[in-house]
């Protein structure tokens, strides 16, 4: 009795290790490459790993702000002036958007005309009013997109870009491209979906890189345009509430939704300098907190030891994470997990030939389970024999 005992609790002992072997491994694997893909430290300097206010010496303390995070950042240095929970996880809103533009304007001809589908049209919050014909051109989404926030403008630039999948896919890539390790895109209007979020800190290195582009800029910075319509056109305004109120606005975009609250990503530009500010979470009227904040940064530019900095893009995208062990398509929106591992490699090869782990792994799997099974009626007879 005691060698039954003992062959079944070596054969379930082996079925264990084998199962850890195929199980665990490549989970391990894949943390660890998710670890490497993003740098150690806090990114941006280590100060900006306070969840607190984080404020230079020597100089007055940045204006109240009733936001859960914001930071202050001069655009032409990287030099982060103050911060508070600068790398803390906040829902985006619409200053999502700002990647989703930074991601499709290098990518779509802005001549292009474009139908969009009745879904994006019928999207929900904010809207500049589609209608499912071609009379759209990708240049007239954008403005639609950052002017008046329009969700519909996002999903049908998305859908001229080749679908949802494939733009949310390049979104995160771009994110990361950027070390925007933070920001998780669900959606390409900002509206909320579990899991997505961005930081005070990733959303000025978004904004940083639109700035850097002609397009983005005229775009954020226009404040009246003619939009087109089924008959004529009509005109949108820009919801940029400090463009030609305050000195030298740029732009670049704001957002609230019910569980955002308010948010707001904006520069500035005055003799030759430029000063970004964001502000994430913020429960009410923002704006002049927003003045106030550009304001301060403009007086200390140049005159502190800044709290951090903006870091510059990665020469290069990142090669993508380990795919988990089932296939997968190539083309799948950003799951929530850790942020490095947003792009993960499909077990398709290019050729349509499947890989012969997708093939191996879940026979292995359903081997050992009947190993499993067999070990455990084993060991359980064994047992009960011995008690007898």
């Amino acid at each position: 009795m005691r060698d039954h005992l003992g062959r079944a609790s070596a054969l379930l002992a082996i079925v264990t290790a084998a199962a850890a072997l195929l199980g665990t491994a490549p989970r391990a694997k894949a943390a660890t490459v998710a670890r490497a893909d993003r740098p150690s430290g806090t990114i941006g300097g280590e100060r900006l790993a306070s969840r607190g206010e984080i404020v230079p010496a020597g100089v007055r303390r940045p204006p109240k702000t009733k936001a859960a995070a914001y930071l202050v950042a001069d655009a032409d240095t990287g030099d982060v002036l103050a911060a508070k929970d600068p790398h803390g996880h906040y829902r985006p809103a619409s200053t999502l958007k700002a990647l989703t533009a930074i991601t499709l304007i290098p990518k779509l001809d802005k001549k292009r005309v474009v139908r969009p589908s009745p879904e994006a049209c019928n999207e929900e919050g904010s809207a500049v009013g589609l209608v499912p014909k071609p009379i759209y051109t990708v240049e007239d989404l954008f403005r639609a997109l950052l002017m008046v926030s329009g969700n519909d403008a996002a999903n049908a630039l998305a859908e001229a870009n080749g679908g949802m999948r494939k733009t949310l896919a390049e979104m995160n890539q771009v994110a990361r491209r950027l070390q925007a390790y933070d920001t998780v895109a669900k959606t390409p209007s900002g509206l909320d979906r579990p899991g997505q979020r961005s930081s005070a800190y990733d959303l000025a290195l978004i904004a940083r890189a639109g700035l850097a582009m002609p397009d983005f800029r005229r775009y954020v910075s226009t404040k009246v345009a003619k939009f087109p319509a089924p008959k004529g056109h009509y005109e949108i305004a820009n919801h940029n509430r400090l463009l030609g109120r305050y000195q030298g606005m740029i732009g670049v975009k704001n957002g609230w939704t019910s569980k955002a609250l308010g948010s707001f990503v904006g520069a500035a530009t005055r003799n030759g300098h430029t000063i970004i500010v964001v502000i994430m979470r913020h429960p009410g009227w923002f704006w002049d907190e927003v003045a106030d904040l550009l304001d301060w940064g403009f007086a200390v530019r140049g005159k502190v030891t800044p709290v951090g900095t903006l870091v510059p893009p990665l020469s290069e995208t990142p090669s993508p994470s380990p795919a988990p062990v089932q296939a997968l398509p190539a083309a799948s929106a950003a799951p929530a997990v850790p942020p490095a591992a947003q792009a993960p490699a499909p077990a398709v090869r290019s050729s349509g030939e499947r890989s012969p782990m997708a093939f191996a792994v879940p026979a292995a799997g359903g081997a050992l389970a009947l190993v499993g099974l067999l070990a455990a009626y084993r060991l359980r007879r064994a047992r009960r024999t011995a008690r007898e």
